[in-house]
């Protein structure tokens, strides 16, 4: 089965409630699935976060479970639909599973074809590593690869430069391009309501917002919701 994925840059947009602006999306993304198994390990705390999280599938036809609710969290992996990933400390986020010995049994799960959705740290997740956070590192993670369910970076919550600022500290491009310095992999900077689709090695931009494409030793691409992207990107 092709791999299925929904990559969302943020849990919220101003002005509306938790995942509103990407609920149609996700229902049509999540299909005749019933459960969905949810990963809080992004926040401190879990019971709280399982609860808007569950209120907000709900909403849409779709129970939810929580892995910090299950017996086993490996088991709970093993038998998920689907897995949707919340936002957070992406470190911590990664940091947990890692602990948990949990990323090679998700990883495997999404190839297979499970679907696998995730907002800020939980689009991160699905990346070669989280090396394109904007979190700081409040744990230290055994490694920084992430589950590597694409072959490019993301970059959440992607801010342009704004030519009016007073600030004199790095804006995101010139850490997206510091990043480059170093690295190949290509780097999605996915704006506020922005999220990508993937079905298989097919990459589409959708969402209520652009992105902006880096790639080592070019210049930055503009997209716009409806594009395909694994012609700049990969998949």
């Amino acid at each position: 089965m092709p791999r299925r994925l929904l990559l969302i840059s943020t849990s919220t947009v101003f002005g509306t409630q938790y995942l509103e602006h990407a609920l149609p999306e996700l229902r049509d993304f999540l299909g005749g699935t019933r459960r969905v198994l949810f990963i809080p390990y992004a926040l401190k705390q879990r019971d709280a976060y399982a609860a808007k999280a569950r209120a907000a599938f709900e909403s849409i036809g779709y129970a939810l479970d929580s892995i910090h609710e299950a017996a086993s969290p490996r088991a709970a992996v093993e038998g998920a639909e689907a897995i949707f990933c919340g936002g957070g400390n992406t470190f911590r986020l990664l940091a947990t599973l890692q602990g948990l010995e949990l990323m090679t049994r998700i990883q495997r799960r999404a190839v297979q074809g499970m679907p696998y959705s995730g907002a800020s740290a939980g689009a991160n997740l699905a990346c070669p590593t989280l090396k394109t956070t904007n979190d700081m590192p409040i744990v230290q993670p055994p490694s920084f690869e992430a589950l590597g369910l694409v072959s490019f970076q993301i970059n959440p919550h992607y801010v342009d430069p704004d030519p009016e600022s007073r600030h004199m500290g790095e804006t995101r491009e010139t850490r997206i391009k510091e990043f480059h310095e170093e690295n190949d992999a290509p780097v999605v900077g996915l704006r506020e309501g922005a999220m990508l689709r993937i079905e298989g090695d097919r990459v589409l931009l959708k969402g209520l917002a652009g992105a902006r494409i880096f790639r080592r030793g070019e210049e930055p691409v503009e997209a716009q919701p409806g594009a395909f992207l694994e012609g700049l990107v990969g998949s």
